[in-house]
């Protein structure tokens, strides 16, 4: 073969592999932008991204089994503290348990919804040792209430200090009981409607509330409503706050049942950007409704519940964690939603370890930067496997 065919020929394969190569690199950037204008612009209603995302990011690990409904956790150093609903807090430290619980109390546990519910360490604690949980108990009148109690960290144990704040209408269901301090070191509490609708509109009522108190029950100056606990109002059932990088509170929120009857759903359940003094509409409207005298949510399930309850921002993204009711319905899974820089608009919403864990109650990250998640299959609604409930921890790969 002369030299010229030869080289003819070297030339036509390099043409042919670079056509092929282009044709599959045009194919991959294809299918890549399509990806991401899904994400980009995610439907009105929710459910942006109907199949998983894959979660190859992070390494997921149990790190605790065999608790009892977990219901929230906060953090100091390398102690972990855990609400189980039955009325117990247990504390893990260096990776184990305390063999005693660090706090007992005597709760309500007659429904689905009710007993030890969330707990939040004061900013201060190193100095105070102060904590504090909010719980479901049968008062004097023999009514349901739910109320907010200080404890003070003796080492291994706590002891009962004062009541913070009382008189949260209570129930079997919708008793709230997420609290969180917020940047500004005040203690912000979600309170449910108690199954009680005509409460939630009554700015004299703390029933279908986000409250907003200094850390000793007192009423901060600055509230929308004078010496009102009441930051703000229209709510069904909260069970997650989360503060953006931007420094704004968002709320997660259940909304109404399947049997509503007032053509409010099913679903709607919501994300809400939270303003101080706002009506978040509920029982007059769920979801978005587009009436001017409620405050929209900035995200909406629309007719497919999720059951929303624990939030947090974890590396600038929006974390919730997903309850269900039925397996394989309600997106047991937690959800991720990343916003536009303003984190005004949603740009992606994805669902993440979707029925594998069962139900997840709380999303919240340690100060060892990796996410906490507790299940909840043993709070009555679950199918709880045999080393339920659990920790799980999310942890980056790149860390």
């Amino acid at each position: 073969m002369s030299f010229q065919i030869k080289f003819a020929f070297v030339v036509i394969v390099i043409i042919v592999a670079a056509l092929i190569a282009g044709f599959f690199g045009i194919q991959f950037l294809s299918e890549e932008k399509a990806l991401t204008s899904q994400s980009e612009h995610p439907a009105d209603e929710s459910a942006s991204a109907d199949e998983d995302i894959p979660f190859s990011r992070f390494e997921v690990e149990v790190i605790a089994e065999n608790l009892e409904a977990p219901w929230d956790l906060d953090f100091w150093e390398d102690r972990i503290f855990v609400t189980e609903r039955a009325g117990r807090i247990r504390v893990i430290e260096n990776g184990e348990f305390l063999p005693d619980p660090y706090f007992i109390l005597d709760v309500y546990t007659g429904g689905q919804e009710t007993g030890l519910l969330g707990i939040a360490l004061h900013p201060d604690f190193s100095r105070n040792r102060f904590v504090y949980i909010y719980y479901t108990y049968v008062g004097e009148d023999g009514l349901v209430w739910n109320r907010v109690l200080k404890l003070v960290d003796r080492g291994d144990y706590a002891e009962i200090s004062e009541v913070i704040l009382d008189g949260i209408p209570g129930t079997s269901i919708h008793n709230g009981g997420r609290m969180k301090f917020g940047p500004d070191e005040k203690l912000y509490i979600t309170t449910g409607d108690a199954g009680r609708e005509h409460l939630v509109q009554d700015l004299n009522s703390l029933a279908g509330k986000i409250l907003r108190i200094n850390p000793d029950g007192t009423v901060p100056e600055d509230n929308p409503f004078p010496d009102s606990p009441v930051w703000s109002y229209g709510h069904r059932n909260p069970q997650g706050l989360a503060w953006s990088p931007t420094g704004d509170l968002w709320a997660t929120e259940h909304g109404p049942d399947p049997n509503d009857m007032r053509g409010r759903g099913p679903g709607r359940d919501e994300v809400n950007l939270i303003k101080p003094g706002a009506n978040y509409g509920w029982p007059e409207v769920a979801g978005k409704a587009g009436e001017p005298e409620y405050v929209d949510p900035i995200l909406s399930s629309g007719e497919k519940p999720w059951a929303p309850s624990g939030a947090s921002f974890w590396r600038g993204e929006l974390y919730f964690t997903a309850l269900g009711f039925t397996p394989g319905e309600g997106r047991r899974a937690l959800h991720r939603v990343t916003f536009d820089s303003d984190y005004r608009s949603v740009k992606e919403h994805d669902f993440l370890l979707e029925n594998e864990f069962g139900r997840l109650r709380t999303a919240e990250p340690g100060p060892d930067g990796n996410l906490y998640i507790l299940t909840s299959n043993r709070d009555g609604r679950g199918d709880p496997a045999t080393e339920d409930d659990r920790i799980i921890r999310l942890k980056p790969k790149n860390n």
